[in-house]
């Protein structure tokens, strides 16, 4: 039987995402093959909880992984494949995501590639869409303001004709490394060499519109397609649509949030949509037959006599999508009765006369003793 993901990473079900980070980081700190060299049961739990936070940290894969656990994540990283593959780059690279460097274990044999491509930053915004935009679907355009690659240098971020050099105080390994001896033996730490801010490369003779960075900001527009079924709060991810990295880096992502206006007629409950259909009592006693206008178009909505406060009905396949499946939600039409009010004297008078029918004891016509008594209860 499969370990369970939270309890390998030791944090209950409902962890945040820095929750995660926090107890992957104490993991990979004491598993880590460097930290303990020839341990082969160390290093197997290492993989262990490297695919569970893989896993985890990634929300759709979490969300499979809770409704149907481990069998439902078809390749542990997130392009599938190897699961230490995750950062692009094999086992170093989850440390520079979590320090900014190489592992923080490296020693004999841990070498770090000569020069470093940055990510560049995630994007974010805010979209509103109308109820029905967010039930069936739509394409919107947003603008971002976001970092793009330099056309002048094509990223390289030198002026044309030349290019970039190896950087001269880390030699092109894009850190700074310290050794010290402890009680536990010789301990490497490393930072981001300050000169090339991590890319292991100088430019002597920048490119003038970008001056070095290979990027340059402005607006970009691009087009969101909105799924059928989304719901307030939903965040859609644009993979590469974020900043560019410096120097040529690969792209962040852009997140794009979803704020749904209310509707006049409907609210949402899951995938149900609601409507609160407010009923005289003269329709609900005798039943009528309806026109009622959902978001699919007009239907015949049939009221029987004798309908109460509280009854529903219920038209199947008229509520929202579902975001990731077949199939709609409903659409639930849940009755008030209302009782007159404001009556004239004849129209008293057909009410007393239904009362008489009926052998309903109601109150006398309003007389001096009875508005002293409604005025006691007013």
């Amino acid at each position: 039987m499969a370990a369970d993901y939270y309890e390998l990473l030791g944090v209950p079900p409902d962890a945040s995402d820095d929750d995660l980070k926090r107890a992957y980081r104490r993991l990979a700190r004491e598993l880590h093959p460097d930290a303990r060299p020839g341990d082969a049961a160390a290093e197997e739990r290492f993989k262990e909880v490297t695919l569970a936070y893989e896993t985890l940290r990634d929300r759709e894969r979490r969300r499979r992984y809770d409704l149907f656990g481990p069998d439902a994540i078809q390749g542990a990283g997130p392009g599938g494949g190897d699961p230490f593959t995750g950062f692009g780059g094999g086992l170093g690279d989850i440390f520079e995501a979590f320090f900014g460097g190489a592992s923080p274990f490296a020693g004999a044999g841990a070498g770090r590639r000569g020069s470093t491509q940055l990510r560049g930053a995630d994007a974010e915004l805010a979209v509103e869409l109308s109820f029905e935009e967010a039930v069936f679907g739509a394409q919107r355009e947003v603008q971002v303001r976001v970092a793009s690659l330099c056309e002048t240098c094509a990223g390289s971020g030198a002026r044309a004709g030349t290019t970039p050099t190896r950087c001269r105080q880390c030699q092109g390994t894009g850190e700074l490394r310290r050794v010290r001896q402890s009680i536990l033996g010789q301990m490497v730490t490393s930072t981001v060499c300050p000169r090339c801010g991590g890319t292991g490369e100088e430019i002597s003779s920048p490119c003038p519109d970008c001056r070095g960075e290979g990027r340059t900001v402005g607006e970009r527009t691009y087009t969101v397609d909105v799924p059928a079924g989304v719901d307030d709060g939903s965040t859609l991810r644009l993979t590469g649509r974020g900043s560019a990295g410096p120097r040529g880096g690969p792209p962040g992502d852009l997140y794009v949030h979803l704020r749904v206006l209310r509707h006049p007629r409907f609210t949402r409950r899951g995938y149900d949509v609601i409507h609160t259909l407010h009923l005289p009592m003269t329709q609900a006693a005798v039943g009528v037959h309806l026109p009622f206008e959902t978001l699919d178009g007009a239907e015949d909505l049939v009221v029987p006599a004798g309908t109460q406060t509280g009854r529903v009905f219920r038209l199947r396949g008229r509520g929202v999508p579902h975001v990731q499946g077949r199939g709609r939600g409903d659409l639930l039409v849940e009755v008030v009765v209302e009782t007159p009010t404001g009556l004239d004297k004849a129209q008293e008078e057909l009410m007393r006369q239904l009362a008489a029918e009926r052998n309903e004891e109601v109150a006398p016509p309003e007389s001096k003793r009875f508005s002293r008594i409604r005025s006691a209860f007013s």
